[in-house]
């Protein structure tokens, strides 16, 4: 039985993480799901939200803005529509953009399409801020 599990993060600019960890636990669009070696193959749609994989203690943090996951017995490969390390996120930034999306969204004169955006701007600094913490 395999102790660990490949995991390969990538993104359309770039391959993010290339690691063998013990664990994943992804952002699925139907709520989070884990991962470990052996895992049954399957195909997850993903979600704004934390990536999370363990090496041994070490937990390490990915801000993952939606995607897929392929998942099989030995290997999970993420592709993210866009992803950052929680070691390159600037905090200052993600809450700047916080800031002006919570405005925005109060604006109740915005369309549907400008309340979407808005939407997905807030949740996405939401993300990076707490992969980053």
């Amino acid at each position: 039985m395999a102790s660990t599990v490949k995991l390969e993060l990538v993104t359309p600019e770039r391959l993010l993480v290339s690691e063998e960890v013990d664990e994943v636990i992804a952002p699925g669009y139907e709520g989070e799901f884990g991962v470990l070696p052996e895992h049954t193959q399957f195909l997850a749609i993903l979600s704004i939200g934390v990536l999370r994989y363990r090496k041994g203690d070490e937990v390490r943090k990915v801000a993952v803005g939606g995607g897929f996951a392929e998942v099989t017995a030995d290997r999970v490969v993420v592709m993210a529509d866009v992803a950052e390390k929680a070691e390159e996120i600037d905090v200052d930034r993600a809450r700047r953009a916080y800031d002006r999306a919570e405005v925005a969204l109060k604006d109740l004169s915005m369309d549907d399409a400008s309340y979407t955006k808005m939407w997905g701007a807030l949740q996405r600094a939401i993300v990076r801020m707490a992969a980053a913490e």
